[in-house]
C-alpha cells in the first residue's frame, strides 16, 4: 500500500482453496473453513475464480465479506455464460443476472470484475462494443470497475485499445507466453495477471524479477509507464495516480502465495 497518494497497490492470488497450499502456506492443521480468513490477512486482494463457473448466493458474498479485514478487496471473474458465446451482443440477460446475483453484498470490498474471453474469441469491433455497452456502471449504488481479459491475437490492435478507452474499461495485462501480452493502459486502474512462477524457487520468482515487479507497480501507481513492457502503441504521457492489482496466477500455483507476499514486502 502507498500513503503518498490515494492510489493503492494490491497483490494477491487466485482463490484460497488449493491442496498444495496446505503444506506450504497455511499453518499445519489450519481448518479448511478458515482458509479465507488466513489468506486475507497475508494478502491484500484475491481473485475469485468460482464465480466464473457458477453464480453464488448473496449469503455467500456476505460470508466472504465478514471473514476478511476491513481493507481487503475481492476481484470477481464474471460468469462464463456472459462471455463464452458466439454473439456477445446477446449477453445482456446473463450480464444482468451475474451483476445482480449478490455481488453488492461485498460492499466496499468489491474490486474489479474480470470479463474473460476464450482464446478462440476474435476481435469483432461492432459485436465487442455492443457487449461492453452492456456492462453497468453501478449496482445497488456501488460503482463497478470492469476489466477485459482478451486472449486472441486479433485484440492486439489500436482499434481495440480505442474501443476499451472509449468505454473506460481496463484491459488485463497477462504476463505469459501462452496468451497475447500487452501492457497498454485502457482504464483508470491496472490489472496484471502473471503466470511465470517457478516451482524450483521458494518465492516463485528470482529476487531480480520481484524487484522489477515492484518497480513496475510503483510506476503504474504513480501514473507513469514502466519501460520494457510489451505494447501495441508507444508510451503515453503521465496520467493521474492509479490503483494497481497484481495477481500471481497459474504457472507454479503452489508458489503463488510466497511470490505475492515477497512482492508485498518490497512494496511496504
Amino acid at each position: 500500500m502507498n500513503a503518498t497518494n490515494t492510489a493503492s497497490i494490491r497483490v494477491g492470488v487466485g482463490g484460497w482453496t488449493f491442496e498444495p497450499w496446505r503444506n506450504n502456506f497455511y499453518p499445519p492443521g489450519w481448518p479448511h473453513e478458515r482458509e479465507l480468513e488466513y489468506a486475507s490477512r497475508k494478502l491484500s486482494v484475491i481473485e475469485i475464480n468460482g464465480t466464473y463457473y457458477s453464480l453464488q448466493k448473496p449469503a455467500t458474498y456476505a460470508k466472504w465479506r465478514d471473514a476478511t479485514p476491513a481493507d481487503f478487496v475481492f476481484s470477481l471473474k464474471a460468469s462464463r455464460f456472459t462471455t463464452n458465446r458466439r454473439v456477445l451482443a446477446e449477453a445482456g440477460e446473463s450480464v444482468e443476472r451475474f451483476v445482480n446475483s449478490g455481488v453488492a453484498e461485498l460492499g466496499p470490498k468489491l474490486g474489479p470484475i474480470v470479463w474473460q474471453f476464450a482464446p478462440t474469441k476474435r476481435f469483432e469491433p461492432a459485436d465487442f462494443e455492443a457487449f461492453v455497452k452492456l456492462l453497468p456502471a453501478q449496482v445497488a449504488g456501488l460503482p463497478l470497475r470492469h476489466v477485459l481479459e482478451v486472449r486472441h491475437e486479433s485484440f492486439k490492435s489500436a482499434a481495440y485499445l480505442a474501443l476499451a478507452r472509449r468505454h473506460g474499461a481496463a484491459t488485463v495485462f497477462t504476463d505469459s507466453d501462452d496468451y497475447p501480452s500487452f501492457a497498454d493502459v485502457t482504464g483508470s486502474f491496472i490489472y496484471c495477471r502473471t503466470m511465470r512462477t517457478d516451482p524450483g524457487l521458494a518465492e516463485g520468482c528470482t529476487p531480480e524479477v520481484l524487484d522489477q515487479f515492484a518497480a513496475c507497480a510503483r510506476a503504474w501507481r504513480d501514473g507513469q509507464e514502466p519501460s520494457g513492457l510489451p505494447r501495441i502503441e508507444s508510451e503515453p504521457a503521465q496520467t493521474p495516480p492509479r490503483d494497481v492489482f497484481i495477481f500471481f496466477i497459474s504457472g507454479a500455483k503452489e508458489r503463488a502465495p510466497a511470490a505475492a507476499m515477497a512482492l508485498q514486502r518490497r512494496l511496504s
